[in-house]
């Protein structure tokens, strides 16, 4: 085993393995490592140019003597350790291999878990378990790779993306690295001992925190790669992580307002009615929502004309009521597609490796759009700018299904222009929201948001609002959507929303979901993006002005109504009020939503992203930050009408709602009647909340 210094990067040889360790944005490194004769290449999310600085490289020659060996001087050895060193961090590669990376007062950030026939701080270890272990795969030259880390005890983990789990501290879980509809596998966490770290692979795989080791496993990858940054706060390794894989856009101004949308308006009567009642109770609308099976066949691309006879007026006539056009779009052609026969000519659809050639068979047999190949990409954009930005002026789209939702989720069956889904399957999304953003800034527009299902390491550079995917209408559900938007946040994607009140199993005239749906709804006017949806039950029957079939094509129903004045009076009351908070909240939104841009600051944080120095701040669960002034106590269980509510130190807190000031660092108890969030504003910030108890 030997070093070299190769222009601003440390390598390592040993035997076929070659480790690459080089500086990568401010305080960072990344590490490759592959027993391929050459590195891919390939810099999957870090896809920012960064400056790489000037490396400080140490290699230095070292005389030892294994503990066996002690008594026997002829069977001393000789070897090489180094160093290298970016700011704050630096990497230790010992004599056997191991890296250990230190911040700058010196102390263990993390280090490789070796278990071989070594002297490990005295402790002799035969396991012969590697660190870094990039096992063949017979017959190719891909590798099943396991990556281990040491584990620690006090070691604090947040982010990950969007899993449906309760945990926000993710020490002790289980994560497949894959998506699926309601998650999103985004591998960057940050750690409460000062670092961040990033898987920098898309493949399918899995990562456990565990108590004895951290484990990264790869089902089938060319190499090694991470990359890991030292902050001495969590904003500090936030802004090191935006840096190289890219900061979310400014938020346009139609997403800081209220968006309606439901399962599904059927016709341009139905979009425009809802509108305009909308707007006759005086109630704010910036977005309203046309969603899936608007035309004629998945693959299209365009209204059908039976349900949508001249979308221009409709377009014109919402934009007169300052309301925004979203159109849903499907990564699904069907073979019955004007679209299918060019696409597959040209590969532009995912393949099968084996079995029949379909992915989907939900209403006609389909196959996903290969987001990965430049042309597909090319093709899906121009047929939407075509059909829907160019003839009427909608440039807001829905790009569902994102993850893809494969039917079943069998990773090893589909290939991609990129490589084996195996391989790349996880940068699918990221790819999808690039080619509608690089359509769109092609075509001269800035004011760009693609709200998509599903989010990797990188998507926010491409105006990525990723929603949490179709979630029951439950209090579990609610509860475990608040760590999702706030480890989606940890992980790099500020924009995010949910369904408010769940997308399946609500009737809208049942007064237990009533509840939920108010708690939920006070909640979303403090998430990045304020949005109604869900299916609701029981679904519309076909009827004689929409058939269930016309000319043979299936038309899908739509749920219940699941406008605001849906539930009842009672309930109407209470949205309407938050509906008018959001409007009067705008300029801080922005605000908070330029931070973002600006510097990687999510729009939810935990508390701890502020108050790091509060040891309480890094336990709470149930409380947040809406940008930096505003503290957010949702109310969780169902019957609740008081909450108990932790308060930082380092800060006095002002109830937005009686006014009484508290000191932070205490537990407080307040009042929580169904109409009221608890919510504290920062040192006597005036946000424009406006608010008083009355009901």
């Amino acid at each position: 085993m030997f070093f070299e210094k190769k222009g601003n990067a440390l390598v390592l040889h040993n035997g076929t393995e070659q480790v690459l360790l080089e500086p990568w944005g401010e305080d960072s490194l990344r590490v490759r490592a592959t027993h391929r004769a050459e590195m891919s290449g390939r810099d999957w999310a870090l896809m920012e140019t960064v400056p790489q600085g000037s490396a400080e490289i140490e290699i230095e020659n070292i005389n030892y003597t294994e503990k066996w060996n002690v008594d026997r001087p002829d069977k001393q050895r000789t070897g090489q350790i180094a160093r290298i060193r970016n700011g704050r961090i630096t990497a230790e590669v010992g004599y056997e291999g191991w890296i250990t990376f230190r911040n700058e007062k010196g102390e263990v950030l993390t280090q490789e878990y070796w278990r071989q026939r070594n002297v490990l701080g005295g402790y002799v270890v035969p396991l012969r378990v590697d660190g870094r272990e990039l096992r063949p795969i017979q017959g190719t030259d891909d590798y099943l790779l396991t990556a281990r880390f040491e584990a620690f005890a006090d070691e604090m983990i947040f982010g990950m993306g969007q899993y449906q789990i309760p945990q926000l501290n993710k020490k002790g879980c289980v994560l497949e690295l894959a998506h699926r509809n309601s998650q999103s596998s985004v591998p960057f966490y940050l750690s409460s001992r000062g670092y961040g770290f990033l898987w920098n692979n898309p493949s399918i795989g899995q990562c456990v925190f565990g108590m004895n080791l951290t484990e990264w496993t790869s089902q089938s990858c060319k190499e090694l790669d991470y990359w890991i940054t030292a902050g001495d706060t969590p904003e500090m390794i936030l802004r090191h992580y935006a840096d190289v894989t890219g900061h979310v856009p400014m938020m346009p101004e139609y997403g800081m307002g209220y968006w309606q949308c439901k399962l599904r308006y059927r016709t341009q009567e139905e979009v425009l009615s809802v509108a305009r009642e909308h707007k006759k109770r005086g109630y704010p609308m910036d977005v309203i929502v046309v969603d899936f099976f608007h035309w004629p066949l998945e693959g299209d691309f365009r209204f059908d004309s039976r349900c949508f006879p001249d979308p221009g007026s409709m377009v014109a006539e919402l934009r007169d009521m300052g309301i925004e056009t979203v159109v849903s779009v499907w990564p699904t052609v069907d073979r019955r597609s004007e679209n299918f026969r060019k696409m597959a000519e040209r590969g532009y659809l995912v393949r099968n490796d084996r079995g029949v050639g379909n992915q989907g068979s939900w209403v006609g047999e389909t196959n996903y759009f290969d987001a990965t190949h430049p042309g597909a990409r090319k093709f899906v954009w121009e047929k939407c700018r075509e059909n829907y930005m160019d003839a009427y002026g909608i440039h807001i789209f829905w790009l569902d299904e994102a993850e893809p939702e494969y039917g079943p989720y069998d990773f090893d069956l589909y290939r991609y222009y990129d490589g084996p889904a195996l391989q790349v399957s996880n940068e699918y999304p990221k790819c999808y929201a690039q080619a509608f953003y690089e359509g769109m800034k092609e075509a001269g527009r800035d004011d760009i948001l693609s709200l998509v299902r599903c989010a990797w390491a990188g998507s926010q550079r491409y105006g990525t609002l990723t929603w949490s995917g179709d979630i029951s209408s439950t209090w579990r559900a609610f509860r475990e959507q608040l760590q999702a938007g706030l480890s989606m946040g940890i992980a790099g994607i500020p924009w995010w929303t949910s369904d408010i009140g769940g997308f399946l199993g609500a009737m809208p005239g049942d007064p237990a979901f009533h509840e939920l749906l108010v708690r939920w709804f006070a909640w979303a006017c403090f998430c990045p993006v304020f949005r109604m949806h869900g299916e609701r039950q029981p679904w519309y029957d076909p009827d004689e002005a929409h058939p269930e079939y016309v000319n043979g094509v299936l038309q899908i129903s739509s749920g219940a109504p699941n406008e605001v004045w849906s539930f009842g009076p009672d309930v109407e009351k209470i949205l309407a009020r938050y509906m008018f908070l959001r409007e009067r909240m705008r300029p801080y939104v922005r605000e908070v939503m330029r931070m973002a841009h600006e510097t990687g600051e999510p729009v939810m944080r935990p508390l701890f992203f502020a108050f790091p120095e509060d040891e309480n701040a890094w336990h709470v669960e149930d409380t947040y930050l809406f940008g930096p002034d505003l503290l957010v106590a949702p109310v969780l269980e169902e019957g609740a009408r008081e909450r108990h509510v932790y308060l930082p130190c380092g800060a006095s807190w002002k109830d937005a709602w009686s006014g009484t000031t508290y000191t932070g660092g205490q537990w407080v108890t307040v009042r929580a009647p169904l109409h009221v969030i608890p919510l504290f504003t920062r040192n006597g910030a005036d946000l424009g909340l406006q608010l008083t108890e009355e009901a």
